[in-house]
């Protein structure tokens, strides 16, 4: 390199404005694109588009050898992706919501997770189980749940949850790309659909072209000195929410957003504790037994003393979800029970 040499400095990313449901189906395609052993396959996936919106187009650009509609049998598709990626290919299996894992746990848990594990090493289960999770919309007990605590509870799976279209895509990308088998899980809220409570942030800056977000890393969502609230999926914009109507009183939140459960980024979190000394956990998960608890088991079993006041859980009590409104609101961890949790935290 001579002195009038210039580095060659790379060009910026180009970003577009996408929802998280568009952003998702952009990583599909491009995987798609990029490797012809990725195919999608689930119930209405195909000329529906998926009832979230998480293939919209991909059968005209891809055709039913690779969007496959399946029967209404989830045992059966289930299985039949593992098979698939047992013998080298990458299905992207659709559980239409995460509720459903008990009819299907077996496929799930005794083989997708553990097929790895019993072949010593051997055979890879390079598979993207995806499925839509949370309440808020009337759905129902048997609709409405989360359950990434008892996905994240069974060894031998990935466990995703992105909060962002950029996440979105770069999650899923990750996913496609990984040769273990990964749970990818969507929640209806931050999808940006038309027909749900409108969520501003689910439509943001997207790049463009070939984007991975790396597994097991969580995201500072929003930097803050006062406590810190670790949270995922649509949680964290209920959060950002609180943050910034307390911040108009001085209170300075920190918002972790998680982003992947297994491998849980503990460092990040002992990182933000460890600066505010208040650890408020917001989980759209049943309380007991969940992913609130090991996040503060996390910071307890390193060092208890990075806590000044008493940890703060809102989760969702364990109960089903209930169908009215109402009192489906009343168990949810949405703003009056975020803010209430913080203004405990900072007070004591």
């Amino acid at each position: 390199m001579t002195v009038t040499d210039t580095p060659t400095v790379p060009a910026p990313r180009a970003k577009r404005r996408l929802t998280t449901s568009k952003a998702m189906v952009e990583a599909i395609a491009q995987e798609m694109e990029r490797n012809p052993e990725v195919v999608y396959l689930g119930e209405d996936v195909g000329s529906y588009g998926g009832i979230f919106s998480s293939t919209t187009g991909l059968l005209d650009r891809f055709g039913p050898d690779r969007i496959i509609d399946t029967p209404i049998s989830e045992t059966a598709f289930i299985g039949l992706g593992i098979g698939a990626a047992v013998e080298g290919m990458r299905p992207i299996v659709e559980l239409m919501f995460a509720d459903f894992l008990g009819v299907c746990l077996d496929q799930i848990y005794n083989h997708m997770a553990k097929i790895h594990y019993e072949s010593g090493g051997v055979v890879k289960v390079p598979m993207v189980l995806t499925t839509a999770v949370g309440g808020g919309y009337s759905d129902g007990a048997q609709h409405s749940q989360c359950l990434w605590g008892t996905f994240a509870h069974l060894p031998g799976m990935k466990v995703v949850v992105p909060s962002t279209p950029a996440d979105a895509k770069g999650l899923m990308t990750a996913a496609i790309r990984d040769d273990n088998p990964v749970v990818y899980m969507f929640h209806k809220g931050v999808m940006g659909l038309p027909w749900m409570a409108k969520n501003p942030r689910a439509t943001d800056d997207v790049p463009d072209g070939d984007y991975e977000v790396p597994i097991g890393k969580a995201r500072v969502a929003r930097e803050g000195s006062d406590v810190t609230v670790v949270t995922l999926s649509l949680s964290v914009h209920h959060s950002l929410d609180v943050a910034e109507t307390l911040s108009a009183e001085g209170i300075d939140v920190e918002v972790l957003d998680l982003r992947s459960l297994v491998p849980l980024d503990r460092e990040a979190i002992l990182t933000s504790v460890a600066k505010t000394g208040r650890l408020v956990v917001v989980d759209e998960d049943y309380q007991s037994f969940g992913v609130s608890g090991e996040v503060v088991a996390t910071v307890t079993d390193h060092d208890p003393g990075l806590l000044r006041v008493p940890v703060q859980r809102v989760a969702v009590p364990d109960v089903p979800i209930p169908y009215a409104r109402p009192l489906e609101y009343a168990v949810l961890p949405r703003h009056d029970r975020i803010e209430a949790a913080i203004r405990r935290a900072v007070a004591a």
